[in-house]
């Protein structure tokens, strides 16, 4: 009888430990990675001419048509005014402005995008007109996939 009840609770605390390490094994998956694309079109356009600026926000394949903020935000090369557009979702996971420049110059874009726990904030330089000086002499896409402490993703 000790042995058959022994043998019962044996069975029960295996199945309980069964259960919790089930229930642990979704809070330790990492979720994937939070993926933006940054776009310039044109990425050389003449003074006052549209240029449409698009982020292609997807996790795991899939696009996020749910960010919790995206914001666009612009300046022209050695300008301390960086100008911030909250942009909002218009299809397909691609958040999209249109922006047109009265002055000629280097510029750049970068895409603050947070969503789902996680931000990314890829930056693409752009030229209006006649290039200005650029800001350094890293290439025009030296933060892109850097996470907001400057990592990469």
């Amino acid at each position: 009888m000790k042995k058959l009840l022994l043998g019962i609770m044996v069975l029960f605390l295996l199945g309980l430990m069964a259960a919790c390490n089930k229930d642990d094994q979704g809070k330790n998956d990492v979720p994937e990675l939070l993926e933006v694309k940054l776009s310039i079109t044109p990425e050389k356009a003449t003074a006052n001419q549209p240029v449409t600026f698009e982020a292609k926000v997807t996790q795991g394949g899939e696009a996020v048509t749910d960010a919790d903020e995206v914001k666009f935000e612009i300046w022209r090369a050695k300008d301390e005014h960086h100008e911030k557009i909250k942009i909002e979702h218009a299809e397909n996971g691609i958040y999209r402005l249109e922006k047109s420049f009265p002055q000629d110059g280097t510029y750049y874009i970068i895409s603050h995008v947070t969503a789902r726990d996680m931000h990314n904030m890829p930056k693409k330089e752009f030229i209006i007109g006649e290039p200005s000086e650029p800001e350094d002499g890293k290439s025009s896409d030296s933060m892109e996939g850097m996470d907001m402490e400057g990592h990469g993703n």
